[in-house]
């Protein structure tokens, strides 16, 4: 790589030869950079590549703290690139790393403007199928038809008298098969009969799973990593080599090496959500004991009930909570989740909270998963949050202007189940949220929302559709959150994701860059990737300023969405609705893509400067916090041969070295508090800094 540098850019080398110490080589290096023409001045991408070497050199021998792990890190990026063209590299250093700074040099010789093409995005998303797609239903029915088959011999051999899920004495094959195709449409059977055993999981995939993918499984088990698929999400995997790339969903439920080694030493990656007790979280806030609520911004707060919402439908391999179940404070042990007396005492408890929050207008049920709680649990709490909004409302009556408390505006309930296990939503289970959604507009509530995540167009199934429709029916949103990994990072498939939720009624909300600690290394996609998907693909579904508010009213009062909504894409000439930001999670600061590259690691890894997002209320923590870095979980070459592994054409990437910086995009108006008919309070109560 370093006779590659050498040869297509014989100037670098020389100025690195001329120079006695890295001070020398980056003093010339600078001068030699800004004297190139039309990088000095002018907006065109030749001054942006110049900006961003100069940025490298200015921090080159600093030392910054690195907020995820809390460690020093030395920035040394221009100092290994002079060692390794004068011959003096102290220490190894990747390829990866003069790889980055080629292209970047490169950049700054032929600078040229990326010029995303709408063709090209349309192609890129026929490649790939949704689960509505006739042949795709055709390989999940005879998926069906084998498992069925592997959960009869399964319930056969369960001894368990208590399970409701048994067969009566002299059935047929042919009876018991009726029986579980039928037991297949409640969601409970297949909560109860899930798949929590590697050798279980080879078995349901006709023995599919290669070996080296067993004993690392095996490995997870002995280490206590709960294993847990539900045979409906199982059917979604095509355990065949012909028909659709299940890639996406199957690095969902089968976990990396990086994963497996580094369960029971993980960190959590959000830092607000390690509390000891008595004292604040890292985002400034006090918290009532027991865990239940989770807070990074003034205006909104996470409720973990104590039920069967503390589980999920199945353990997603990058979960941004695998902290909590290495903790066991999320299980998948229903027994043991169902509510105790006490809870009930517990909930007002936690309602008392948000009632007397200065700030707190918006609460996100979930978990583990806001849907895992029984029908008669979910009601309890919803008709709480309920009763608490108008006794906020009433309680605003006696204080003055200017000294008003926020009053709950939205109630969001975070679920994966629409599309791990969408038989959960049931008539009765619509009928509840009907109920709160009408008489919560007297409370103040004017935005409820089902908070969703469907990772793959393939997940969109005819039973995810359905259960879609009976939620919209209800009078509840749905948004999505997208977890943006190696395998739904590939070109085209985040566009062709946004295109088939929108067909069904779902608005995309969120697209997150995986958290970078150690455990999420093999599904981990660099930020670069997530801005180009931003600035090449997505661009194709940003709906013109003048149709957004037509876009919102649609959204909140035309039914069936769906249909609407694919009028309105059509009439405006777009792919899709782009409603969805593209951020990461920042610990303890929240979500953000503005940042720009600081260093690269001797691994070749960027370091990321970050800033907050400046459209949103923060606690005030963020002013004493100082700078913003982030180390990338891995070089930007190293995805890339993940991707060559996939199967993937690098040229079709080639454009993602230009990516070193990224600024977080505006919000969409469906996603913004209503304003108030009054002055609220500027004053941050339950919080200590």
């Amino acid at each position: 790589m370093i006779q590659k540098i050498e040869q297509r850019f014989p100037r670098l080398a020389a100025l690195a030869h001329e120079s006695q110490t890295a001070g020398q080589f980056k003093e010339k290096l600078g001068r030699w950079v800004m004297s190139r023409p039309g990088n000095a001045s002018g907006g065109d991408a030749g001054k942006q590549a110049a900006g961003r070497i100069l940025l490298l050199i200015r921090y080159d021998g600093a030392s910054v703290n690195e907020l995820s792990t809390g460690e020093l890190l030395p920035l040394r990026t221009i100092t290994y690139l002079w060692q390794a063209l004068a011959g003096r590299l102290e220490e190894e250093v990747s390829d990866d790393l003069f790889t980055d700074l080629y292209h970047l040099f490169d950049l700054l010789e032929n600078p040229a403007s990326i010029r995303p093409g709408r063709d090209v995005v349309r192609r890129q998303m026929n490649r790939w199928p949704t689960g509505l797609d006739s042949e795709v239903v055709a390989i999940r029915l005879a998926n069906k038809d084998r498992i069925i088959k592997c959960l009869i011999q399964k319930i056969e051999r369960r001894h368990s008298l208590s399970s409701k899920y048994q067969f009566a004495a002299g059935m047929t094959s042919a009876e018991k098969y009726a029986q579980v195709n039928e037991w297949w449409n409640a969601s409970y059977f297949h909560l109860a009969i899930a798949i929590k055993s590697p050798a279980e999981l080879n078995s349901f995939l006709a023995g599919s799973l290669p070996e080296e993918t067993m004993e690392l499984l095996g490995r997870a088990k002995k280490k206590g990593m709960p294993f847990f698929v539900t045979p409906y999400y199982l059917s979604l995997l095509n355990p065949s080599k012909e028909g659709y790339d299940d890639e996406t969903i199957r690095s969902y439920i089968l976990y990396s090496k990086e994963l497996v080694d580094a369960y029971g030493e993980i960190k959590a990656w959000e830092k607000e959500d390690a509390v000891a007790p008595g004292c604040s979280n890292a985002a400034g806030w006090l918290l009532p004991e027991g865990g239940n609520i989770h807070r990074r911004y003034p205006e909104a707060a996470i409720l973990i009930p104590d039920s069967m919402g503390r589980a999920c439908g199945g353990l997603c391999a990058s979960c941004q909570r695998m902290f909590d179940f290495q903790s066991k404070r999320l299980n998948f042990d229903f027994e043991s989740l169902k509510p105790k007396e006490s809870w009930d005492r517990k909930l007002r408890r936690l309602m008392q909270y948000f009632e007397e929050d200065a700030r707190l207008r918006d609460i996100l049920i979930t978990g583990g998963d806001a849907l895992m709680s029984q029908n008669a649990t979910l009601r309890k709490i919803l008709d709480a949050v309920y009763k608490m909004a108008l006794r906020k409302r009433k309680a605003n009556e006696s204080r003055p202007e200017g000294k008003k408390y926020a009053e709950l505006q939205r109630v969001r309930l975070g679920s994966r189940l629409p599309a791990y296990l969408p038989a959960r939503i049931t008539g009765e289970l619509a009928g509840i949220l009907s109920e709160f959604k009408e008489k919560a507009a007297g409370a103040g509530i004017s935005q409820c929302y089902v908070q969703t995540h469907f990772q793959s167009p393939l997940e969109i199934t005819p039973e995810a559709k359905a259960a879609i429709e009976k939620i919209l029916a209800a009078g509840w949103i749905i948004t999505n959150q997208l977890v943006y990994n190696v395998a739904a990072s590939r070109r085209g498939h985040t566009a062709k994701l946004r295109q088939t939720l929108n067909s069904v009624g779902v608005l995309c909300y969120y697209t997150f860059s995986v958290k970078g600690f150690r455990e999420n290394y093999a599904v981990f996609a660099p930020n670069s990737r997530s801005v180009q998907e931003e600035k090449e693909e997505k661009v194709f579904g940003l709906v013109p300023p003048a149709k957004r508010r037509a876009l919102h009213a649609l959204i909140t009062r035309k039914r069936p969405l769906g249909e609407h909504l694919a009028r309105f894409l059509e009439e405006n000439n777009l792919l899709f609705a782009g409603t969805d930001r593209n951020v990461l999670n920042l610990p303890g600061i929240g979500k953000s893509m503005s940042f720009v590259t600081a260093g690269i690691t001797s691994g070749g890894k960027r370091v990321l400067r970050f800033d907050h997002d400046a459209s949103r209320l923060h606690s005030p923590v963020i002013n004493r916090m100082g700078q913003v870095y982030i180390v990338e979980n891995k070089s930007i070459a190293a995805y890339l041969r993940q991707l060559e592994a996939l199967g993937e054409d690098l040229a079709e990437y080639a454009t993602i070295w230009s990516y070193t910086e990224g600024v977080t995009e505006p919000c969409f108006s469906l996603y913004d508090y209503p304003p108030y008919p009054f002055q609220t309070t500027d004053e941050m109560t339950n919080l200590a800094l």
